[in-house]
């Protein structure tokens, strides 16, 4: 049997501590949640489920969520001043344990609340090494690493979607690396993750947004690996 190994997973990332999975991954999988969840974020409520809930205040998972989410990355030393960020910048959050079932013992549970009066919900987890899941969002199983560019796109399930957004990537030169569709009911709404080879375009992000049958096309592009 032969098992294969990366740098990364001997020595684990470049970051801020005490933890990779309470502190590096935490802010990760904030700032991951917040590109989601886009602009016009109010407040932000942190479900915290296992580990997190039970010791993440002592490794700093608090201030790492926070910080992800005011857009900090896991390398910036300005972590430790989330708190002071965050009522700077006029963000309201709270921190509550949560039973998450399925779930693994480092994830948390980010319901934003936007300017406009809606809300996004996304659910992920820190997996160790500064790596991150993200779960669900908005209640759809999307369940990708976000170490790849990745498009997200809401839609309502109907026949021919799938091909045009995938028409336009071929058209704007993307190759799709790994694909995924949920949906909450036959012909109700559906979610696709596509994770791709290269970045996608404004103009094609703004293409399939304006697709038939499409409600929102986003894409969540952390710059680097973890």
């Amino acid at each position: 049997m032969s098992m294969e190994l990366s740098i990364f997973d001997v020595i684990g990332p470049v970051m801020i501590g005490p933890s990779s999975s309470h502190t590096a991954g935490a802010a990760r999988l904030a700032r991951a949640a917040r590109l989601i969840a886009g602009e016009g974020v109010c407040s932000v409520r942190f479900g915290l489920h296992g580990s997190f809930a039970k010791t993440g205040r002592g490794h700093g998972t608090d201030r790492a969520l926070l910080a992800g989410v005011l857009g900090l990355s896991e390398h910036d030393e300005r972590i430790v001043e989330a708190v002071s960020l965050a009522r700077a910048a006029g963000l309201e959050w709270e921190f509550v344990p949560e039973e998450l079932e399925g779930m693994h013992e480092n994830s948390v549970r980010m319901t934003f609340s936007m300017a406009d009066g809606t809300s996004r919900e996304v659910i992920g987890s820190s997996i160790g090494g500064g790596q991150i899941r993200i779960a669900r969002i908005d209640g759809f199983e999307t369940d990708f690493d976000a170490r790849a560019v990745t498009l997200l796109v809401q839609q309502y399930d109907r026949p021919g979607v799938i091909r045009d957004i995938t028409r336009v990537l071929a058209q704007n030169g993307v190759n799709i690396a790994v694909m995924k569709l949920s949906r909450r009911a036959r012909g109700d709404l559906a979610c696709t993750v596509i994770e791709t080879d290269s970045p996608v375009s404004e103009a094609a992000v703004r293409e399939i947004a304006a697709l038939e049958n499409v409600i929102r096309a986003q894409v969540i592009d952390l710059g680097e690996e973890a």
